[in-house]
């Protein structure tokens, strides 16, 4: 039996829910914290590649997400005038399964909440960890609240600016600017869309569409951006969307006429990080994108951290020492994370500066090639 057998898992999101879901599962005691005291998420959709819906299905939840998400049979690329390039389609993984599925953030968040909630986990909203202590067999925590407890292991999935990171190993590594800012808008989904369309507009940016339900998708634009002009005014982000539209043509042109409301605008700066290895110090273990967070150019974002929460359990499951799990643990993501964080960056570097000798296409398919693995 592991001695690891109470757990904290600091952050309320994909990464933490998932990972409480799967440590309860294999019948660890888990205290979840969430800082925010509303414990929502601001967001459009997610698109779940294979390798997150068979994470997914391994804590019982994959079906649930199918159900009510909308299937993704393949893509489709265009010029930014609208001319067809080409479609591709994917092949289902799972018989009976989409090849990807298309979610509304909410939606998958009401998901893993209620699971969290029916695993008999305790959830502190409105508080996160503000000091820590390592013991040989453990770790103390004083939480925001001022109160004290101890737990086997602490588990730290609070975000791409986690604040447990820098409690942990300081400012040596920090989340980088990589050039670029997305936009996102939820909009009635186009009749007949089930695949992820992109339009390509060379220094212009990069929009598409992506299905969410029979009723919605989302539009996506990412673009270069000065670091100095990131910042922007929360007023304005719907007619900045607009006007940075403006060179497409074809179903984007059209669209983006529906981009009225600017606090419906989803606006984030490109940031990434990947942690040297290990991941942790003492019983203090970083997952999610407070360890690996990347761009969005391959939907991976979440399905890393949904595999960070099982490979974890599994470890623990498995009745090792707390020492041989966070070190197994390392061994099975490390690689893996960090060669998705790095191709999916260099989709966005050609983005920015496209070479003829390179083809993101070719890319994406390595980081296909790479998380049909299993994990």
């Amino acid at each position: 039996m592991s001695d690891i057998e109470k757990v904290l898992v600091v952050g309320g999101g994909i990464g933490g829910l998932s990972t409480t879901i799967a440590l309860r599962n294999a019948g660890v005691e888990v205290d979840v914290v969430e800082k925010n005291p509303r414990w929502d998420v601001y967001g459009v959709g997610i698109i779940q590649p294979p390798n997150a819906l068979g994470a997914l299905h391994r804590i019982g939840l994959a079906e649930q997400c199918i159900e009510v998400g909308h299937p993704i049979m393949g893509g489709r690329n265009f010029l930014a005038d609208g001319t067809l390039l080409g479609e591709d389609d994917y092949p289902p993984v799972v018989p009976g399964w989409p090849p990807l599925n298309g979610i509304p953030r909410p939606l998958l968040h009401e998901i893993l909440q209620k699971a969290v909630l029916g695993s008999g986990a305790r959830v502190t909203v409105g508080e996160t960890v503000a000091e820590l202590t390592q013991r040989q067999d453990g770790v103390d925590v004083t939480l925001t609240d001022g109160t004290s407890r101890s737990y086997d292991l602490l588990v730290a999935a609070d975000g791409l600016y986690s604040q447990t990171r820098e409690i942990l190993f300081g400012d040596a590594v920090r989340p980088q600017y990589t050039g670029q800012v997305c936009f996102r808008y939820n909009l009635p989904r186009l009749e007949g869309l089930d695949r992820i369309e992109v339009y390509i507009g060379g220094i212009h940016g990069t929009a598409g569409f992506v299905p969410l339900t029979d009723e919605l998708m989302y539009m996506l634009f990412i673009l270069g951006w000065p670091l100095e002009e990131v910042q922007q005014d929360p007023s304005r982000l719907a007619e900045v969307m607009r006007e940075k539209l403006e060179p497409f043509g074809g179903r984007v042109a059209e669209q983006r006429e529906l981009i009225t409301d600017p606090r419906k605008v989803v606006y984030r700066p490109v940031d990434n990080i990947v942690m040297p290895s290990p991941w942790y110090s003492g019983r203090a273990l970083l997952i999610g994108d407070a360890a690996h967070g990347m761009s969005p150019h391959a939907g991976q974002g979440a399905a890393q951290a949904i595999e960070d929460g099982v490979v974890l359990a599994e470890e623990i499951a498995s009745g090792k020492s707390a020492e041989e799990v966070l070190e197994t643990f390392m061994a099975r993501r490390y690689e893996r994370c960090k060669q998705v964080v790095e191709l999916s960056a260099s989709i966005g570097a050609w983005e920015q500066n496209p070479d003829p000798n390179v083809n993101p296409g070719e890319i994406r398919n390595q980081i296909m090639a790479v998380c049909a693995v299993p994990v």
